[in-house]
């Protein structure tokens, strides 16, 4: 709120910018774990149903997510935080990133992003393409796409233990590079599980100081650590949106109007492979894909090109 006086009379304006952060989760199928359950560990299941159960499951933590976000950060370096307060800069850059892949629904990605003729970024788990022939049928389509990047995002998922996980920074490493060869990825770009933390050239950003000393130690070895700006939740199963299309539109337009996103005119938008099952997740991608075209000045982009 800011009140501007000028001959004596207030004029009072109000802007209401739409930002928010959520930890590495997923909503309709996916279970909120209870605080109790934090570090607790599901029981193995066998079927493809499970393995997508399990994820729901590990990225739906309260007590341990980016809530706590604002007195938790640390950063790093300068950055010009002026706001924009304009659309007509040009161009502005699009990441559309999805986590926990291989999973059902990253055919469908795949094909989207095909159709529509956009880059987009697969967050992939090592694990999960060792799962089944399916699954890994699914990482080689993606791999065989050139309009599909493929990135990190650790061999376990940290087993739900995220607290654990990051207590001993050298084996969260030993993880990454597992998950590294295991996938046969060429980018050495992270997205760390439960955690929105950057990490790129000389700039830094954290959540929560539990997993800063992974970040560091992969920034260390030339890593680059990616978070995000905005977050989609889509029902895996019912296909509901936590956030209309339009909503989400004006997020992240928002965000680049005002020059508050990570860096300015870059935003970065996660969401998770196993939502587009239904047809109509997908036709709410496609929606959200096609207002973002419709925007003269956004470019949609390869993670791997993002500023330094």
């Amino acid at each position: 709120m800011r009140k501007l006086v000028n001959s004596g009379v207030v004029w009072v304006g109000l802007s209401i910018s739409i930002f928010g952060f959520y930890s590495c989760n997923q909503s309709g199928t996916n279970k909120v774990q209870n605080v109790g359950a934090v570090d607790s560990m599901p029981p193995k299941k066998d079927s493809l149903l499970a393995v997508q159960d399990s994820i729901s499951k590990v990225d739906s933590l309260r007590k341990d997510t980016i809530t706590k976000m604002e007195e938790n950060v640390d950063y790093k370096g300068t950055k010009d935080t002026t706001v924009l307060l304009t659309d007509t800069v040009s161009p502005r850059y699009i990441y559309l990133t999805f986590d926990d892949g291989p999973l059902n629904g990253s055919q469908h990605l795949d094909s989207i992003a095909t159709a529509k003729g956009i880059k987009i970024n697969a967050f992939l788990i090592g694990n999960h393409d060792k799962m089944s022939k399916k699954l890994h049928s699914f990482t080689e389509r993606y791999k065989n796409n050139p309009l599909v990047d493929c990135y990190n995002h650790s061999y376990w998922h940290a087993h739900n233990k995220y607290s654990t996980f990051y207590s001993n920074p050298q084996t969260a490493f030993e993880d990454f590079e597992l998950a590294e060869q295991s996938l046969g990825l060429t980018h050495k770009i992270v997205r760390l599980p439960g955690r929105n933390i950057w990490y790129i050239g000389d700039r830094k950003k954290v959540d929560l100081k539990s997993g800063a000393s992974t970040a560091e130690l992969l920034h260390q070895n030339g890593y680059k650590v990616i978070g995000w700006d905005c977050e989609w939740k889509i029902n895996g199963v019912t296909g509901k949106p936590d956030l209309s299309v339009n909503q989400l539109y004006i997020q992240m337009k928002n965000l680049l109007r005002k020059g508050t996103s990570y860096t300015k005119n870059n935003v970065v938008l996660l969401t998770h492979d196993n939502m587009y099952q239904t047809k109509k997740g997908q036709r709410l991608l496609s929606d959200l894909i096609d207002s973002l075209k419709q925007h003269p000045n956004y470019r949609f982009e390869f993670v791997r090109n993002y500023p330094q």
